[in-house]
């Protein structure tokens, strides 16, 4: 069943229709229905909230003004890690310091004197 901060796709007519956010669910009077605030991951956002009952949310398919709707749950795909085709690592910045009278350094140009020259 999805919760709240979880991401959903809608599906109308068994095609992707838009991302959501579940934002809050919140027991309807009626028992195992609910309300179900979504927000739209589309520009612009919209926040919806939609009365569904608990099977809908956990994916089952229902009808709303006769279309045919879903929602799935969306998860992060696991990262694999193979020897095939190995992460690169993140190296950490040097921080030596450079050394001084060295004649490899080169010239420092002042972006700041250019514009006074000019």
């Amino acid at each position: 069943m999805a919760v709240e901060n979880d991401i959903v796709l809608i599906y109308m007519e068994d095609k992707p229709l838009v991302f959501a956010r579940v934002e809050e669910i919140l027991p309807d009077h009626k028992p195992n229905w609910y309300h179900v605030k979504l927000l739209f991951l589309q520009l612009p956002l919209q926040v919806v909230t939609w009365i569904l009952r608990d099977v809908y949310i956990n994916g089952e398919p229902y009808t709303m003004g006769g279309k045919a709707m879903r929602l799935e749950l969306v998860e992060a795909p696991e990262t694999l890690l193979d020897t095939d085709h190995p992460v690169p690592s993140i190296s950490k910045p040097d921080t030596r310091k450079p050394e001084t009278g060295s004649s490899k350094g080169g010239k420092v140009i002042s972006l700041a004197d250019l514009k006074k020259d000019g």
